[in-house]
């Protein structure tokens, strides 16, 4: 991947900058997008740099759609247009329904799906342009299968699936691949501090008897963005151990 413009979406940490340092270890250009975390942004583009390849932090609110605007522009002045973008910008703000805010309804929706495609929106011309280009939502097994506690979340994935197939069947014949990845248990910050007994809970419904890491998910958006992928477009991927199967 030499000389391809990667934009992740929320990178500052965890699966994002995995995603990141993987496809740096392919020695693309890596923008790394962040909201509030500067030094965590600082951290994955010095892990990039150290591989070899060219890196840029920019803080935008990619639900905004002038932020995701300031982005792409970003990448542009640096790099030119991307080739890949991964959009892993994500939030949670778990409850029972019953007790869910509509403000943390709508903030979920906001960053998880609309910031999803105020981004792919900002990418969908030039890589039509250029008849060649590579999206992957980061989408999760809460959004196949749903959970308790987690309405807003699972509704914003199983939305970022749908607009998944829809604009892969709108840009299929561009040569332009879209698809997403669902992430079952993955150790993250986000993740860390469940409480035990959720954890093993969650565990016992895994085949495969661990918990993923971030490199897990990080090679599957390389694969998906790589030749041998060309022919894959509007499908989910699973990382997850077999938990939703």
């Amino acid at each position: 991947m030499d000389k391809r413009n990667v934009i992740v979406t929320g990178a500052g940490r965890g699966i994002g900058r995995a995603i990141c340092v993987e496809f740096a270890k392919e020695g693309a250009n890596i923008v790394i997008n962040y909201s509030r975390d500067a030094e965590g942004a600082e951290i994955t583009k010095n892990l990039c740099e150290e591989l070899g390849v060219k890196a840029i932090t920019v803080a935008a609110d990619v639900a905004k759609y002038n932020e995701a605007e300031k982005l792409f522009a970003a990448c542009e002045e640096a790099f030119g247009m991307p080739h890949i973008l991964v959009n892993n910008a994500g939030i949670t703000k778990d409850n029972l329904l019953m007790r869910m805010s509509e403000e943390d309804f709508d903030k979920v929706i906001e960053v998880n799906l609309k910031g999803s495609f105020n981004c792919t929106k900002l990418a969908v011309s030039s890589m039509s342009k250029k008849r060649y280009g590579r999206i992957i939502n980061i989408a999760s097994v809460v959004g196949l299968s749903g959970n308790i506690g987690q309405a807003n979340y699972a509704a914003s994935k199983a939305g970022l699936i749908g607009l998944t197939k829809s604009v892969a069947k709108e840009l299929a014949r561009r040569n332009v691949t879209v698809n997403a990845i669902a992430p079952g248990f993955i150790e993250t910050d986000m993740t860390l501090n469940l409480p035990d007994e959720v954890k093993s809970a969650m565990l016992s419904s895994i085949p495969a008897n661990r918990f993923g890491q971030a490199e897990d998910v990080a090679k599957a958006a390389v694969f998906l963005a790589g030749e041998a992928a060309d022919y894959i477009t509007g499908q989910v991927i699973s990382v997850d151990g077999g938990m939703h199967m």
